[in-house]
């Protein structure tokens, strides 16, 4: 090999830092590469922690082994890939006129100056400490890094954890609730918002999820807000604004921030977030330096502003670009479209796009559907059912965003309608993309397609729906409601709408029965699935009831509409 053809120093080694030294190596053989990490573990996949905490994942060293076993280590690095990788070193400062870093040995203290042609950051985020009386107090922790994850697991394996708080109903703070559940450990989740995942889901799609974890047995406490932890010595219960909780462990999971510190020392520009500011090859405001991952801000396809969104996937394309773009090439980073999803229990739960409430915030004139789905034909065993919401713009039929709630296969689903917010599609290219079909995998129209051509009857006045939100309204304003229910018997013996209002008249039956129904009345159909009653309103409204209107989502969904109505705008807080 010849002479150095560039030194790239890279401070970070977790996700986008790894990824772009691994990059540039393969643009250039010849460059020199240094890797920076604090820490004690190198390219780990941070977002499999609360599956090590459960179990699925049996050593910490699963969460950062290649495919085929070998652990990424700095002999890893330094023999297969050629990069030094320098573990508990920690950069101080950037000197950007010397083009030079300063960095400390956390072992021996000693110092040292590192010059560099590249820079890059990928220094992350740090986690959220919420001002909690006690939060320092024995037995509790924060998840963000491997050791918090072996101390969690260790503290668990040893026995007398009966009972965890978790604080926090973000990303971790849902998933953690299976991994503690793995354990027969119970959980009590505490959130400030009204109700879980707030950053990702609408009022009535976290209910939906909410609903489903409580039936595992997870209890639930939204609105509320942790005050203190106390304990003689190690931690005993959580005190919240009108409860004490009994807990003998505390896992705090409030979120991330980004970790900007070195970058605001250097002088780099921050973004509107409080992220590193970059552009769309990840370049800094700084000369030769380059940034991502969970310390930079990104744009968002969709919405059109910059937007903090810290996810290993997104750090790991950043760090491609980052590797090409610091060793000769020239590629870019288009944006996110806002795409997460997670498991938890029994229930998948994915969003992509915008929110209904930032789809208004952003002034977009909306038009909402949820559609009851299965992910695959009802015929070949094993299908299971979700419900997929979608936001869309009236005027261009713009596909806007999605959420998908249930115990089917929403990975598929979620990442069609992500590619499909890519390209900007609108309800008829959505409703028109060639999907794989065969009854193991999928219907012969999708859920997808379902939920845009759903979409499209109700814009273009074949249906009257309600959301479940416009629904719980009605049941507290109408007069003279009618609920009618169009299921079978045995169906609403099983689960009764529990509603005086209800009218009950099998699908097969409203034609001859019809007279029976008040043609001036308000009339919402239900059934389980929402298909039948999207029928019967939409021959209602043929036969002259101009009032008839069915319940989008379908009974699934009714816990929500029936609990105390709320206006509007409080359900989007």
């Amino acid at each position: 090999m010849g002479e150095p053809s560039r030194r790239i120093v890279i401070v970070g080694g977790v996700a986008c830092g790894p990824k772009a030294a691994a990059r540039a190596r393969r643009r250039d053989p010849n460059a020199e590469i240094i890797l920076l990490e604090k820490g004690r573990f190198l390219s780990y996949a941070a977002c499999g922690l609360p599956y090590y905490i459960g179990g699925a994942v049996s050593g910490i060293d699963g969460l950062r082994s290649t495919p085929y076993g070998a652990v990424r280590d700095e002999v890893f690095f330094q023999k297969v890939k050629n990069i030094d990788a320098r573990l508990g070193a920690l950069a101080l400062s950037i000197d950007r006129r010397e083009k030079k870093v300063t960095a400390r040995r956390l072992d021996s203290g000693t110092t040292e100056e590192i010059p560099y042609d590249k820079l890059v950051l990928a220094t992350g985020a740090v986690p959220v400490i919420p001002l909690i009386e006690g939060i320092n107090r024995e037995g509790v922790y924060c998840l963000h890094h491997p050791d918090d994850a072996l101390q969690i697991r260790q503290r668990i394996e040893a026995g007398g954890v009966e009972r965890a708080v978790i604080i926090g109903a973000g990303l971790v703070g849902v998933e953690l609730v299976e991994s503690l559940f793995n354990h027969a450990v119970d959980a009590v989740v505490l959130e400030m918002a009204d109700r879980v995942l707030p950053s990702f889901f609408d009022a009535e799609m976290a209910a939906s999820i909410q609903d489903e974890l409580t039936r595992d047995g997870i209890e639930i406490l939204t609105s509320q807000t942790a005050l203190r932890v106390e304990g003689k010595g190690r931690v005993e219960k959580v005190v919240t604004m009108d409860r004490e909780i009994a807990a003998d462990m505390v896992i705090v999971a409030a979120g991330v921030r980004p970790n900007v510190e070195l970058a605001r020392a250097a002088g780099l520009s921050l973004g509107v977030t409080g992220a590193i500011a970059v552009d769309e090859r990840m370049r800094t405001s700084g000369e030769d330096i380059y940034a991502g991952g969970d310390c930079v801000e990104c744009f968002h396809r969709v919405s059109g502003r910059q937007v903090y969104a810290p996810l290993g996937s997104t750090a790991n394309r950043h760090g491609r670009v980052i590797g090409e773009n610091i060793a000769g090439g020239d590629d870019a980073f288009p944006g996110v479209v806002g795409t997460v999803i997670l498991k938890a229990l029994n229930i998948n739960a994915a969003k992509t796009g915008l929110t209904e409430r930032q789809a208004l915030d952003l002034g977009y004139d909306i038009i909402t559907t949820i559609t009851p789905c299965q992910d695959h034909v009802h015929f070949y065993p094993g299908n299971k059912a979700f419900l997929l919401k979608l936001i869309a713009e009236r005027g261009t039929r713009r596909l806007l965003g999605a959420q998908i709630v249930g115990a089917g296969d929403a990975a598929k689903r979620i990442d069609i309608l992500a590619t499909a917010l890519q390209f900007s599609a609108t309800l008829e290219q959505a409703a028109n993309l060639d999907l794989a079909y065969s009854p193991p995998f999928s219907h012969a129209m999708d859920g997808t397609i379902q939920a845009a051509n759903h979409t499209r009857n109700r814009l273009d006045g074949l249906a009257q729906g309600l959301t479940p939100i416009e629904a719980r309204r009605l049941l507290a304003e109408a007069e003279g409601l009618i609920l009618l229910d169009v299921r079978e018997a045995e169906e609403i013996d099983k689960q009764p709408v529990g509603d005086g209002r209800v009218k009950p008249i099998p699908q097969g039956q409203l034609r001859e029965r019809s007279p029976e129904l008040n043609k001036e009345a308000t009339i919402l159909c239900l059934c389980q699935q929402g298909l039948r009653s999207y029928e019967a309103a939409v021959w209602l409204k043929a036969a002259g009831f101009d009032k008839a209107f069915y319940l989008d989502g379908g009974l699934r969904l009714w816990p929500y509409v029936s609990r105390d109505p709320q206006s509007r705008k409080a359900d989007f807080r």
